[in-house]
């Protein structure tokens, strides 16, 4: 049987919240997660995933879809070319590009390339580069048969352009003033 779990390598990460747990919407829980982009010019990733999904699929019918999966099973993996559920185009970085979303309500584990555990929050952002663990499991929710994909520990390996720009500097946007006097 093919594993549901997957190392992907030199993927680059987009709404990168994998330091503190992150809501989209208010009431909805917490999460760790990230928005992994892989090439399509890479077909061995792309394999990857597909027999992890298959295998994921094959989970659902045995243990929780109770022998029966769906004509056309849900699963996280997005054309970064096409279009989003709502119609919209998907955002620039996509472009070239495999897209889905891992999460977890458990914190990961965040290394760097030396195997250093990050502190500093900062040095993970959307648009470096990792490699990150993935497990494709089947979900029955309110009815609704499918494939998700859980985020496992995550290695940043370089970094690259920081998505969405960065916040202009101080110096920029300031200019020293002069203390003013005490009045005693």
């Amino acid at each position: 049987m093919v594993n549901t779990s997957i190392v992907l390598q030199n993927i680059r990460g987009s709404y990168v919240h994998i330091m503190e747990p992150y809501a989209p919407q208010p009431g909805q829980d917490a999460k760790y997660s990230m928005t992994i982009l892989v090439p399509k010019t890479d077909t061995n990733a792309k394999a990857q995933i597909d027999s992890a999904i298959a295998a994921a699929t094959e989970q659902g019918k045995a243990q929780r879809w109770n022998g029966v999966a769906p004509v056309q099973v849900p699963n996280p993996i997005h054309d970064g070319d096409g279009l989003k559920a709502n119609g919209e185009p998907y955002g620039q970085e996509c472009k070239g590009h495999w897209v889905f979303t891992a999460s977890s309500k458990m914190p990961i584990e965040v290394v760097n390339g030396q195997m250093q555990k990050i502190i500093n929050p900062t040095e993970v952002y959307s648009g470096a580069y990792y490699n990150v663990s993935v497990n494709f499991y089947p979900y029955l929710f309110s009815g609704k048969k499918g494939i998700a994909a859980g985020l496992g520990p995550v290695q940043k390996v370089r970094d690259g352009e920081s998505f969405g720009g960065v916040a202009p500097a101080a110096s920029s946007v300031f200019s020293a003033v002069e203390a003013p006097a005490d009045p005693f």
